[in-house]
């Protein structure tokens, strides 16, 4: 499962993080940031937010014509309509209702089964926890990540005065970001945490919790208060 260290959210306004010569013989290998390029624009995958449910996906716009990841080898590629940097050719892609900056694909590991991206050249990211309007979460499914049988749904909230402990609980978490982990026996566990608005994107983040402590990173690790175990039971 996922490491604690790879949560540091990587630039979304780049299509390459880099290029790095590899041990064996120098070969330049490709780092691909999650995109998709259609009609003449490109669309990056929004790592913090899940599509909220599939009554919200449109009609098909196209398909995927070309993975860059694993066949393209030149940094200097240029980027051309139907590429994605990780899906296969044929993969469909889907307007978002009411949403001409949104899209989406299938995506059977993602939560309500699609993975959804936003062109950054009409709208900026905004699924930060900074800009989730508190007052318009409905609803909260918090998931334990690292189950040997796939993501597991462990606590539902639709209370409005559970759903505001939770927020609250996670409005006042301590920011320490010199915060280690207790990795000493083994790697923290994962759960993450989907939370529900009017809107066609539900926010998406992670926490984590290490034996000890609870932590996730709304942007720096923040420390979240052991009353979270309440809403999510044992571990």
């Amino acid at each position: 499962m996922k490491k604690w260290s790879i949560l540091i959210f990587i630039s979304i306004l780049l299509l390459l993080s880099g290029c790095r010569l590899s041990a064996f013989g120098g070969q330049v290998v490709i780092d691909w940031i999650d995109f998709i390029h259609i009609d003449g624009k490109e669309y990056y995958g929004i790592h913090s937010g899940v599509l909220a449910d599939i009554s919200f996906i449109g009609e098909k716009i196209g398909t995927v014509k070309f993975k860059v990841t694993d066949n393209v080898k030149n940094p200097s590629y240029k980027i051309k309509d139907g590429d994605a940097a990780f899906h296969e050719k044929g993969t469909e892609i889907f307007q978002i209702k009411d949403h001409p900056h949104l899209i989406a694909v299938k995506d059977a590991q993602s939560v309500n089964g699609y993975r959804v991206y936003f062109s950054s050249d009409d709208i900026e990211y905004q699924w930060h926890f900074k800009d989730m309007s508190l007052e318009k979460v409905e609803r909260i499914e918090v998931y334990k990540t690292d189950s040997p049988a796939g993501d597991q749904l462990i606590s539902e909230l639709t209370k409005s005065e559970e759903i505001n402990s939770f927020l609250q609980l996670l409005v006042h978490s301590e920011e320490n970001p010199n915060f280690q982990p207790n990795n000493a026996s083994a790697d923290p566990l994962f759960y993450e945490m989907i939370f529900y608005t009017n809107e066609p994107i539900a926010y998406k983040y992670y926490m984590q919790f290490d034996g000890e402590t609870y932590f996730w990173n709304p942007w720096d690790t923040s420390i979240i208060s052991d009353e979270i175990q309440m809403f999510i039971g044992s571990n």
